[in-house]
């Protein structure tokens, strides 16, 4: 009989080391082993039915978009035990786990509020009483451009290699999910004025790490630090609705749309294409991506008087 507990230890530690998958997806993936062991306590774990009921129990507690997400782990354990001669069949492949998933669409921030926002963080560059201070108001204003400028992940941004940002030319190389890469141009002179200033005010620091983001001990910033921030400058900006991160990514999408941007172009710039596609994208139609977000780009319609 397969020891269940014995097997998910080993998958988890081949999913770090070898297939080195991010911190997300890895916590993600203990999270929803560890319940479905937890279920499945002194039953036969490889039983058609017991797995069948456990979907039927997740149904009744959780939203459709997590249970989605359980299921897809579950799924990558058991045939990942197929594939290691474990276990010769698949429960999986008899079992039905297709259901209706309600759309949600993407939540957007108004360009309205960006404004805000961004006038928020450089109000704290203009009334910063110290050196520190001064500094942290540059990084954020760094940070809230760049997010607003590129629609980067927050696990990109945070995630960003000091020799992938070329501020010359305003060429940055991100690396995105499954390592694949995509090479983005940032073209307004605010945001690129923005990240030079950043570097300037952490270049001492900023030299003993390959993070371009840094937190005050010189190693990178947390998915949550970023998460804090936005909240902070929302509060400031008496903003009542929840803005997270992502929403930036989500509004660089929609408002460049609304510019009637092409939608290929859009899908390249927030790496949604294979690595193939994204490699030839970023090979004939730099050009064309930079022409897109320097003129097209929303961020250029925002002129900051420190309202």
């Amino acid at each position: 009989m397969v020891d269940i507990n014995l097997e998910i230890e080993k998958y988890l530690t081949q999913c770090k080391t070898q297939r080195r998958l991010d911190e997300k997806t890895l916590k993600a993936y203990s999270i929803d082993l560890g319940q479905f062991k937890q279920y499945l306590s002194m039953r036969d774990c490889l039983m058609k039915q017991v797995i069948a009921e456990y979907i039927a129990h997740l149904h009744e507690i959780y939203s459709p978009r997590t249970i989605k997400r359980k299921i897809a782990s579950i799924k990558a354990f058991y045939t990942h035990m197929v594939f290691e001669d474990i276990i010769s069949e698949n429960p999986f492949n008899k079992i039905n786990t297709k259901f209706q998933e309600p759309q949600v669409l993407p939540r957007v921030i108004p360009l309205t509020l960006i404004k805000k926002i961004l006038i928020v963080a450089y109000k704290r560059l203009t009334y910063a009483k110290s050196e520190y201070a001064s500094r942290v108001a540059q990084r954020d204003i760094a940070i809230v451009e760049l997010l607003f400028a590129t629609g980067l992940r927050v696990s990109e941004l945070c995630s960003l290699n000091s020799k992938n940002v070329n501020l010359n030319d305003g060429n940055i190389l991100i690396m995105g999910k499954g390592e694949k890469e995509r090479l983005i141009q940032v073209g307004n002179h605010e945001v690129l004025t923005s990240l030079r200033n950043y570097k300037t005010a952490y270049k001492t620091l900023a030299d003993k790490s390959e993070y371009f983001f840094i937190n005050r001990l010189n190693t990178k910033l947390s998915d949550q630090s970023i998460r804090f921030l936005i909240k902070s400058l929302c509060n400031q900006a008496c903003i009542s609705l929840h803005i997270t991160p992502h929403m930036f990514r989500h509004s660089f999408a929609t408002l460049l749309l609304e510019e009637n941007v092409d939608i290929r172009y859009i899908q390249g710039m927030l790496g949604h294409g294979s690595i193939k596609t994204t490699q030839i994208y970023t090979q004939v139609a730099a050009k064309k991506q930079r022409q897109i977000l320097t003129l097209k780009h929303p961020r250029n319609k925002l002129i900051l008087n420190n309202e």
